[in-house]
């Protein structure tokens, strides 16, 4: 059965940029044969997203003929604001012949700033230094659209990316897939890769097919909103504003500021529903956050006035029990999607995307040459999965705590944003997740662009260290030390309550 596993609390966003940057690619027809013994092995990639043309660069790298299909005619689309890159991420683009393009598009960030209510600085730290000194690469920031358009420019290949191809139905059978598209014509492969975002149809037509589907949970909405360089939140910062079921997240660039609030939804929200908002939606929830400060000399009234584009949708959270059935497999906001706050989500996306190609790779070399039954394509499926649940469970639970925390979703978290955290050495977070970063997968197979990768860095890759065990922390050091602290001051009778504020 397919389950979304509920977490903490959810928030909407609105974003907005300033600068105009799209691609576009002829769309492209195919009529594939049906598949037989003597075809080569085919996949077809539903979604051609941070998950799609990954998938593509992975597979291309294989030698592993593939087709992705994507509804929009544009490679990058005009909707969501950011999209932020970890060193084990960067090691991955480099591995792509990606990340030059990336680091030409962006400004490294410096300061993280926490502000109250009051728009006040609470802590203010040089987390992206940190976070170069701990891994020799700095975390790469940048507008979505621009990440797409250069993820797809640096494709070895264009051929296999064909947009404007809506899928209608999917069938699985005996020795392959077929995928039909409204335009009527038909895609003829050996199996499905889903990379088709959080609502999407490939993994509903996977459910369909297995007949066996329990619903996830919404549990906020966010706004989401991009405009221009705003000097009063610095050139290059990330600042988080807290305030009681509410918070804010402004990202700055020299020429572009990208914006997100955060609402605690009153009732949650159970798949397949989702509220649908409109642009009078987007304007009402804004003006009345309008006059709050996001700093000493500037209110979110201001950068909604100078938004470029705006939107307000809800956010999922969780990850799937299930990620494959038979021929079709799931890959990115698809199958796992964490809150933003601390802009891991691509990340996830384009591991698990490496992950699921390095056991095709591999399974395919054991082949021989063969077609795979569905039952070998099932063992990589399924070890792909095991590989990578843990792991995204991990960040998810992680990002969902920094969630709570930035929204003071409990008397708690509040605490701990407001008097824990400005306690930390200035260097703990990014120490903190050091372990997440430096567990980060690599491409497995070709020629090896990620050796040497951040030698620099005061953490080595944990698969260079051969078989050595890593120490697993499922949630920030500093709140297991924490709550010991409050335990022995407070007595162990009360590990119940504490159990209970950390939804623990």
């Amino acid at each position: 059965m397919a389950h979304m596993t509920p977490t903490a609390p959810q928030h909407s966003f609105l974003y907005h940029r300033s600068t105009e940057s799209s691609g576009f690619a002829r769309p492209l027809r195919s009529n594939k044969p049906n598949m037989t013994r003597d075809t080569p092995f085919r996949v077809i990639i539903i979604g051609a997203g941070v998950a799609g043309l990954s998938a593509s660069h992975c597979l291309q790298r294989a030698g592993i003929d593939h087709v992705v299909l994507e509804r929009s005619t544009e490679v990058g689309p005009r909707h969501g604001a950011s999209i932020s890159f970890y060193p084990q991420a960067a090691r991955i683009l480099s591995q792509m012949g990606c990340l030059d393009a990336m680091m030409k598009s962006c400004v490294p960030c410096k300061y993280f700033w926490t502000r109250g209510p009051d728009g006040k600085p609470i802590t203010k730290a040089a987390f992206f230094d940190f976070v170069k000194e701990n891994h020799g690469e700095r975390i790469i920031l940048l507008e979505r659209r621009k990440f797409l358009q250069n993820m797809y420019d640096c494709l070895p290949s264009k051929a296999p990316i064909q947009l404007g191809r809506q899928v209608a139905s999917v069938q699985q059978h005996m020795t392959g897939v077929t995928v039909t598209l409204k335009d009527g014509t038909v895609e003829e492969g050996d199996m499905i890769i889903g990379c088709d975002g959080v609502h999407s149809p490939t993994r509903s037509f996977m459910w369909d097919h297995a007949n066996k589907m329990q619903p996830g949970i919404i549990t906020a909405k966010e706004k989401t909103g991009m405009g221009p360089g705003t000097p009063e939140l610095g050139e290059r910062d990330m600042t988080a504003i807290s305030d009681k079921r509410f918070s804010f997240l402004c990202i700055t660039q020299p020429t572009e500021t990208f914006w997100f609030v955060f609402f605690r939804l009153d009732k949650e929200i159970s798949w397949p529903k989702r509220n649908r908002y409109t642009a009078q939606d987007a304007e009402a929830a804004a003006a009345s956050v309008a006059d709050h400060p996001l700093s000493e000399s500037l209110v979110f009234g201001e950068l909604w006035k100078r938004r470029d584009r705006a939107a307000m949708l809800d956010i999922e959270e969780g990850v799937l029990d299930h990620w494959f059935y038979d021929r079709i497999v799931l890959a990115g906001d698809c199958v796992h999607k964490v809150t933003p706050n601390i802009g891991l989500g691509g990340n996830m996306a384009l591991e698990s995307v490496v992950v699921l190609c390095n056991h095709l790779q591999a399974m395919l070399t054991g082949q021989r040459g063969a077609k795979p039954s569905c039952a070998t394509l099932n063992r990589a499926f399924a070890a792909y999965q095991e590989e990578r649940r843990g792991r995204v469970v991990e960040v998810m639970e992680i990002s969902s705590l920094i969630t709570r925390m930035q929204a003071w979703d409990t008397p708690f978290h509040k605490f701990l944003a407001t008097w824990v955290a400005p306690l930390q050495a200035e260097r703990a977070v990014a120490d903190q997740l050091g372990e997440i970063v430096r567990k980060g997968p690599k491409i497995a197979y070709g020629s090896d662009a990620a050796e040497g990768f951040g030698s620099g860095g005061r953490l080595r890759w944990a698969d260079e260290e051969g078989k050595e065990e890593v120490e697993k922390s499922s949630r920030l050091q500093w709140i297991v030390s924490v709550v010991t602290v409050l335990m022995v001051a407070m007595g162990v009778t009360q590990l119940g309550w504490l159990g209970s504020l950390l939804n623990i």
